[in-house]
Order: C-alpha cells, then sequence, then structure tokens
C-alpha cells in the first residue's frame, strides 16, 4: 500500500493565503458594483435631464398628460438605458467570441429562466425605479434597495428557503431604514410626488427581489457574463416591444413612436445614456464576477451598498457638478442609507463571519 503524503504546514499556510487572497480581490469587485450602480442611477437620471428630455418635463410638459410624464417616459428611459446596456453586453461577448455560447444558452432551461426574470426585472422593476427617481429623486435608491430583504421573504415563500433569526434581524433593520426614509416624505416640507415615488420604488425593490430569487437558479448554471446579455438584452427588448406599446394605449391617442425616437436621438442627452448603459452593464458584471469570487452571499452585501452610492453619486453629478437642484438628502436620510447597508449584510451572512475567517488567515 503507497504511503499518504500529508501537505506541509508551508503548503497549508500558502493555501490559505492564495484563498484569502482571492476572497478579497472578489470583495473589491463587488463593492465596485455597488459604486457603478450609483454611477448608473446618476448618468441615467443627468441623460432625462437634458435635451428634449428638458422639454418634456418642462414647467409645460410640452403638451403631455400627467400619465405620460410620470410613467410613460420613465419606461422610454429604462428602454434607452436598458438598450445600450445590451449593446455594451452583445458587443463585448461578440469580442470575445462568445456570442455563439449566448445564443446557445437561450434554447436552454436555464436560459429560459433568466428570461423570465429579466422580464420582472427589466420593464417593470427598472422602470418602477426610473419612474420613483423622477418623482422623488435620489431618496428612492435605499428604498429599492430593499431588495434582498424582499429576496429573502420570497424566497421563503416561494422555495421553502430558510429564513433564521439573524436573517430576521436584517429584514426588521431594512425596512426600519426604509420607514426612516418615507418618514421624511410626510409633512408640509415634503416635495409633491415624493412618496408616491417611494412608494413606486418599493415595487421596484419587490421586483428585484423576485429576479433574486429566480437568477438563483439560472446563474448557477450559465456563465455570468452569458447570463448577464441575456438579461439586458430581454430588458431592452421586452420594454421596447412590450412595456411602451402597452402603455401607449393606456395613454389614448399618443403618438409613442415619435417620442421614442426622439429619446434615441436626442443629442444633447443620448451620449448619457450611452454611458449609464455602460455603468449598467459593469454593475450586473462586477455583482456575478465578485459573486463566484467571495460567495454569493457576502458578494450581494457588498452590492447592497448602493444604497449609500446611489444617492452620493446623484449628489455629487448632479448637485455639486451639474448644478441641478432637488438632490441632496436630510441627515436622517443618509443615516437610513448606512442603516439599510447594515442590515443588507445581516440577511446575507453574519457579520461576525468577516472577522473569523480574518483571523483564520
Amino acid at each position: 500500500m503507497s504511503e499518504v503524503v500529508l501537505p506541509s504546514r508551508e503548503a497549508i499556510l500558502a493555501k490559505r493565503k492564495l484563498d484569502a487572497g482571492f476572497r478579497s480581490k472578489g470583495i473589491t469587485i463587488a463593492l465596485l458594483s455597488g459604486v457603478f450602480y450609483g454611477l448608473y442611477t446618476a448618468f441615467l437620471t443627468l441623460g432625462m435631464a437634458k435635451g428634449v428630455w428638458a422639454d418634456w418635463y418642462g414647467a409645460n410638459t410640452a403638451g403631455l398628460s400627467a400619465f405620460v410624464v410620470t410613467y410613460f417616459l420613465g419606461a422610454v428611459g429604462s428602454a434607452v438605458n436598458d438598450s445600450f446596456s445590451a449593446v455594451w453586453a452583445l458587443s463585448l461577448a461578440a469580442a470575445r467570441g462568445r456570442l455563439g455560447d449566448f445564443f446557445r444558452c437561450l434554447r436552454t432551461k436555464p436560459g429560459f429562466v433568466m428570461v423570465l426574470a429579466a422580464l420582472i426585472g427589466g420593464p417593470l422593476a427598472t422602470t418602477a425605479y426610473v419612474v420613483g427617481l423622477q418623482l422623488a429623486g435620489s431618496i428612492v435608491v435605499p428604498i429599492s434597495a430593499l431588495c434582498p430583504a424582499i429576496g429573502a421573504i420570497l424566497g421563503r415563500v416561494l422555495f421553502k428557503q430558510e429564513l433564521n433569526a439573524r436573517m430576521l434581524l436584517g429584514i426588521a433593520i431594512c425596512f426600519l431604514a426604509s420607514f426612516m426614509i418615507a418618514s421624511t416624505s410626510l409633512g408640509g416640507e415634503a416635495p409633491e410626488g415624493q412618496f408616491l415615488g417611494i412608494c413606486i420604488a418599493f415595487l421596484a425593490a419587490v421586483g428585484w427581489g423576485f429576479e433574486g430569487c429566480v437568477c438563483g437558479y439560472g446563474t448557477s448554471m450559465i456563465d455570468s457574463e452569458i447570463a448577464i446579455t441575456i438579461r439586458q438584452s430581454t430588458s431592452a427588448l421586452s420594454t421596447l416591444f412590450i412595456l411602451i406599446p402597452v402603455m401607449a394605449l393606456m395613454s389614448g391617442s399618443l403618438d409613442s413612436l415619435a417620442l421614442v425616437t426622439q429619446a434615441f436621438t436626442s443629442g444633447d442627452s443620448i451620449h448619457w445614456f450611452v454611458i449609464s448603459g455602460l455603468c449598467a452593464y459593469l454593475t450586473f458584471m462586477f455583482w456575478y464576477q465578485g459573486n463566484g469570487m467571495c460567495g454569493a452571499a457576502l458578494g450581494m452585501s457588498c452590492n447592497g451598498t448602493f444604497s449609500f452610492w446611489g444617492p452620493f453619486c446623484c449628489w455629487i453629478i448632479l448637485g455639486i457638478a451639474f448644478g441641478i437642484d432637488g438632490w441632496s438628502m436630510p441627515p436622517i436620510a443618509w443615516a437610513a442609507a448606512v442603516l439599510m447597508v447594515a442590515g443588507i449584510f445581516t440577511v446575507a451572512m453574519n457579520p461576525l463571519d468577516l472577522f473569523k475567517q480574518k483571523k483564520e488567515v
């Protein structure tokens, strides 16, 4: 019988050091996903404040009805952003010679699951997010960050996933933070439409929470780059060819094709949508990559820092750099955004595990 050779202590320590470095890099990438989500939010909003959008949202609203200004234009903005995000995804996949993988995955069951999830998270949730931003500003970003907590609840209801005391505590923290934010929209000093915007942003959190539950299956069997390409392409096409026509019918006699064409050809705004589309692609890419390197729970927590980065990037880019009013937040909302991050970490993982794993290395 051959003698079993055990690894040396030096080899074990080297392996632990390598694993720790890989995990640390994954945490950094996952944190970048939260930063790029904030940039995506800021540049998308900037695009919807320039060019023809400035006329549509102007004082006279260019003769458009309240329904069109409030909801239909939100869907158009979502469609423009997701279209450029899909172009970025498809172009990068083609540059890497992976378009064949993209079309092959579309014909598989996991690919179909990704399409289903994108239909919920794209046309419905993303449009709700954009509408919420236009109504209430960056204060809705932490509300939309409730999606991990809602995803945990939906996972328990739909898939009988574990929901222990720690996760319930994290969910309670998240909802406490959301109530702190909602409190700023109550009272005479709250801007008109802010409470409605917060409620609509909550619908976005529900949609993204459901998407997260469903995508867990798809992304476990599909390469993350292909999964993102499927997600962004489905979202763009379904928003353009399903949601927008339905909303046009709901609005009555509206020349939706003319509005969509103007949105895609507005020279003063379209370059900002190109940038927001790239940031949207990168936030998903870094999120999926980070999940694979540091674990889905920690990756989801790091991505959830967009609760802070969203308002911060809007304040810096929109408020300070471009001097657009209405992008500051009251102190209680900033405190709630940080509290939301803590709640997301508690839902996704035991925060003490971070110190335990660091100590083991």
